[in-house]
């Protein structure tokens, strides 16, 4: 009796971690699927991110660079607002229709408003503001005020 015991795994070690063995990442593919269901999108497309487009944020000692990926956008779309340390960009992209008759076998271009709002980690210059727009990738540079620029302290031997 005590032989059978040992070979056969318990019901209660299997359900404690289900995605050992799976990999360190499947946990995390579980929960992305799991919010695609929920959202209704096919994940594989621009999806979700047609409402909050993706954006990469940098700093300097003297300002702070924004990247966001706006594909098909026409700049004449894009509202940039700053408010004391928060950032938005907000636009449309507009859908393009053809009068031909065609046949879709699939449409994953997503089109309609979308917004993106950040906290700036400082307050910036919101009257020096730059923006340029490029192969569909908006630039936003946005130059730290005074007090938010870093100083360095020199010590003294």
């Amino acid at each position: 009796m005590a032989g059978t015991l040992t070979t056969q795994p318990t019901q209660r070690r299997r359900s404690l971690a289900p995605w050992f063995g799976r990999g360190p990442l499947s946990a995390f593919r579980e929960m992305e699927d799991l919010m695609e269901r929920f959202w209704g999108e096919e994940g594989d497309g621009w999806g979700t991110q047609l409402l909050a487009p993706p954006l990469d944020v940098s700093e300097t000692d003297k300002a702070i660079s924004l990247r966001i990926d706006l594909p098909g956008v026409s700049p004449k779309e894009i509202d940039i607002q700053v408010s004391g340390n928060q950032l938005t960009v907000s636009g449309e992209r507009k859908e393009q229709k053809e009068e031909k008759e065609e046949t879709y076998h699939r449409i994953e271009r997503r089109c309609g408003r979308f917004s993106r709002s950040i906290m700036l980690p400082c307050e910036v210059q919101d009257d020096k503001v730059d923006a340029s727009y490029q192969d569909g990738v908006l630039n936003i540079t946005l130059p730290k005020t005074a007090e938010a620029t870093a100083k360095h302290i020199e010590v003294k031997t």
